[in-house]
């Protein structure tokens, strides 16, 4: 595939994805996730790589979800809402090598579920997570939300969602989200590091136990195709519609007038 949209390269058994639209703070489109997809499913079946990284360019954003720019309602892509979520999320669980999120800048909305879906994460002290959909007319009803109780607790998740704030990197940390924290200027080293001590142990037993950590929640995956369809009919709602349009004219969203037709 002709990757416009992302950087792909494997170096010593690491396989490295990088989102590349540092202007929008690494916010993907259609053609984005499906570079994803492809670059996922070459790394993760090639004898040769034993970890793969996904991060974004630059350092202001790790990802902060869909391009809010690139729609309105539905995106113009494949899958249920016109983003092949779906298929971007199972193939990071799908593939049988680690995935490793290297977090610098927002991982917010759809970013901060990516950093969930992958099997760690590591973020510099600058990084920061959080959900906005209840503020954008959008939600992740699946792996953003239930695969999240199962890492932060039902509690703290739902905070996360209904309250839509921010939380730095070490916030993150303490709550199960991120596996380790380091120094802007550490990041690289300390993903190189991790993905190292990978790809020198044994690639079938490493496939084994993502299998069998996969098999606990693989319920989630029903649910999340489930979720894709109803956030379908949501997206073509007045409701859903106003939070995207609010967005774009830097505005706060009145979403219950929207809803009520008033």
């Amino acid at each position: 595939m002709d990757y416009k949209e992302i950087l792909f390269e494997v170096v010593d058994g690491i396989a490295h994805i990088t989102i590349n639209r540092p202007d929008k703070l690494n916010a993907f489109t259609p053609r984005t996730v499906d570079e994803l997809i492809d670059a996922f499913r070459t790394a993760g079946w090639d004898r040769q790589v034993g970890v793969a990284v996904l991060s974004g360019a630059g350092d202001r954003g790790f990802c902060v979800g869909a391009d809010q720019s690139d729609h309105v309602g539905q995106y113009d892509g494949r899958g249920t809402v016109g983003l092949a979520i779906e298929d971007l999320q199972s193939v990071i669980r799908d593939i049988p090598i680690p995935v490793i999120a290297k977090v610098s800048g927002y991982a917010i909305g759809g970013g901060n579920v990516l950093a969930t879906l992958c099997d760690l994460t590591i973020a510099c002290e600058s990084a920061q997570f959080g959900q906005v959909g209840p503020k954008m007319g959008s939600v992740d009803a699946g792996f953003g939300t239930a695969l999240l109780a199962r890492s932060v607790g039902e509690k703290k998740a739902r905070e996360i969602w209904y309250l839509c704030r921010r939380y730095t990197a070490e916030e993150a940390c303490q709550m199960g989200l991120v596996n380790k924290v380091v120094p802007d200027d550490q990041l690289d080293a300390e993903v190189n590091a991790w993905a190292a001590e990978i790809v020198a142990k044994s690639p079938t037993a490493i496939a084994l136990a993502k299998r069998s950590f996969n098999a606990d929640t693989e319920m989630i995956r029903g649910i999340s195709f489930m979720g894709m369809q109803a956030l379908s009919l949501y997206y073509d709602t007045a409701e859903s519609k106003e939070g995207v349009q609010a967005f774009n004219e830097k505005r706060a969203p009145a979403f219950r007038k929207a809803r009520d037709g008033d």
